[in-house]
């Protein structure tokens, strides 16, 4: 099922259905309804492993698998692939469950985890022992790679290839027992050392690994390989369409073997469907790459809103609907692209125009002062929430004698074609009066304290007065006994180069200045601001109320995006 966020939070309910754009798996699908291949069904899964936190490119995934079982009416399970309990962790699993949700999906009582099936899957690895189809290596690992051949070369036969049967039962049901240390045998599946295709000579699909499993504790002390485990889980699962990115094709084969020899045992045999992974700029997609990230400093945490995971992105500022918008947007296909991420930041400023309320915040404060403004006077204006939007009415903003405005709207000496405040020059108070600078004040070393004004008051908008005069440049404004400070977070792009690991290190590619930390102004209403209420600070951008650090009455707000593309024009 595909929920609205809001509605995950309220009100369950399923979003209005969008049209499907075709695309080559669809027709996949389709032909196979057609022919009765599955009996009309479609099941889909996501296999995430529990090793690190879901980033965009697993957004991609997860809105394929989830939208083609809704789309047809079909279900999709979502199934964690822990066979590696070295690097997988309960964190892990909480945060795929919550970003899953966050996205808008919901796996009803389909959530399984490989672990389930380990008892089923000794049990198969000891089917294929008795059909000869798998032997006990008493080789160690890199023996058995300098054995593998390259790419132009075949492989060599191990010299345990031939054991019998029963001395290989006999050794892995020692090897589960306990009673061999760490990597001193593996099970091999045996298919052919001369295959074209490295993954079919004789892969590892048992090792022995003595660690901790955070859901079978220390049952096992021998566990099962991807390629193995994968293809016998969604068999078990009776999955329909197995969707794989492209870096698997060259598994499909090994995916298919392992299903042919257990045929007249397994339920069913799935098919194995390759489409092209995301490549985002200015990202790095390996989760290696994303837990050094975490672990050596280079950013805050996994969540951390200059990441590319999903609990960043969020904090960062993004909608699920603007995610599943990009999703949608960018498509499936077969071959490998790169898509700028100028396309994602456009999706959430196409969403967040629609939903954000528009606010008044004044990130670089110049101190401006109302000569003829009456000495304790106080005034309300109004200001709309949304201009597109009447039906979300107006807001009052309070004006007094002391204002401030943002210091790139004021310029001493002005460039040409500049309509802002300077000296002599008039502007529009934006929801208020026309005012005029007659004079600038400095300090000692020549800094500009404040700037003196005055304002005509015939002008107020919303009055007729505010027809009879126009002025060319409209600025933004807060009044300063009314305004609230709040701390804003203005984040970047986390590198600076498109393609990060194009130059090796892409360390070296990291965007010095993608944080930075300032105490704006911000209007009255925005200190009541929940976590993860939304906004456009107008002339800014979109922020968000941090979902970690804001408090009752102290909100923290993080730039999701910038109302336009800068960094495409310093491309």
């Amino acid at each position: 099922m595909i929920f609205g966020e809001a509605d995950l939070k309220d009100n369950p309910a399923t979003i209005p259905a969008t049209t499907p754009v075709s695309n080559f798996i669809r027709n996949i699908i389709e032909e196979d309804n057609r022919t009765g291949k599955w009996n009309g069904r479609v099941e889909t899964r996501f296999p995430p492993e529990p090793n690190g936190y879901l980033h965009i490119g697993h957004a991609k995934s997860i809105c394929l698998n989830f939208g083609l079982a809704h789309d047809y009416n079909g279900a999709c399970h979502l199934r964690f692939d822990d066979t590696n309990p070295e690097k997988e962790e309960q964190e892990y699993v909480d945060s795929i469950l919550d970003s899953v949700r966050w996205l808008g999906f919901d796996w009803g009582k389909h959530l399984y985890y490989a672990s389930d099936y380990f008892d089923k899957l000794y049990e198969l690895a000891e089917c294929l022992i008795r059909q000869g189809k798998a032997y006990v290596d008493s080789l160690n690992a890199e023996e058995i790679r300098a054995l593998r051949g390259t790419l132009t070369e075949a492989g060599q036969n191990s010299p345990y290839r031939e054991r019998p049967s029963a001395e290989n039962l006999d050794l892995f049901r020692r090897m589960k027992a306990g009673e061999f240390a760490d990597g001193a045998h593996v099970l091999r599946a045996k298919i052919d050392m001369t295959s074209p295709n490295i993954n079919l000579r004789d892969p590892v699909i048992y090792r022995i690994r003595r660690v901790h499993h955070h859901r079978t504790g220390d049952k096992w002390c021998i566990y099962p390989m991807y390629d193995y485990t994968h293809c016998i889980s969604d068999a078990m699962e009776k999955i329909t369409h197995s969707l794989c990115t492209l870096e698997f094709e060259d598994h499909r084969p090994l995916y298919d073997w392992v299903l042919d020899q257990l045929k007249d045992i397994v339920p069913c045999h799935p098919q194995q469907i390759e489409f092209a992974r995301l490549n985002l700029t200015y990202t790095v997609m390996s989760k290696r790459k994303l837990i050094e990230l975490v672990e050596h400093g280079f950013v805050d945490g996994w969540d951390d809103p200059r990441m590319n995971t999903l609990a960043g992105v969020r904090r960062r500022g993004y909608t699920p609907e603007s995610i599943r918008l990009f999703a949608e947007r960018i498509g499936v296909s077969k071959a490998d692209s790169w898509i700028d991420m100028g396309v994602l930041e456009d999706c959430l400023r196409e969403d967040l125009n629609e939903r954000a309320p528009r606010r008044v915040a004044v990130l670089d404060p110049l101190k401006v002062v109302i000569d003829n403004y009456p000495e304790n006077g106080e005034e309300e204006c109004l200001a709309p929430n949304h201009p597109q939007k009447l039906e979300w009415g107006k807001r009052m903003l309070p004006l007094s004698k002391i204002i401030y405005i943002e210091a790139s709207d004021f310029m001493e000496i002005p460039s040409k074609g500049y309509f802002r405040l300077s000296p002599g020059a008039e502007v529009r108070l934006r929801y208020a009066y026309i005012i005029k600078c007659i004079n600038v004040v400095k300090n000692a070393n020549g800094e500009i304290m404040e700037i003196h004004c005055t304002y005509d008051a015939d002008t107020k908008s919303g009055t007729a007065g505010a027809e009879k005069r126009k002025v060319k440049g409209n600025i933004h404004w807060l009044s300063a006994k009314h305004a609230r400070q709040a701390e804003v977070r203005l984040y970047d792009r986390l590198f600076a180069q498109a393609h990060p690991d194009a130059g090796g290190d892409y360390k070296a590619s990291l965007n010095l200045h993608s944080k930075k930390i300032i105490t704006a102004y911000v209007e009255p209403s925005l200190s009541e601001a929940r976590p993860e209420d939304r906004f456009q600070f107008e002339r800014h951008g979109y922020f968000i109320a941090d979902r970690k650090d804001t408090q009752p009455g102290k909100p923290t707000f993080n730039r999701a995006v910038t109302l336009r593309d800068s960094w495409g024009k310093i491309a």
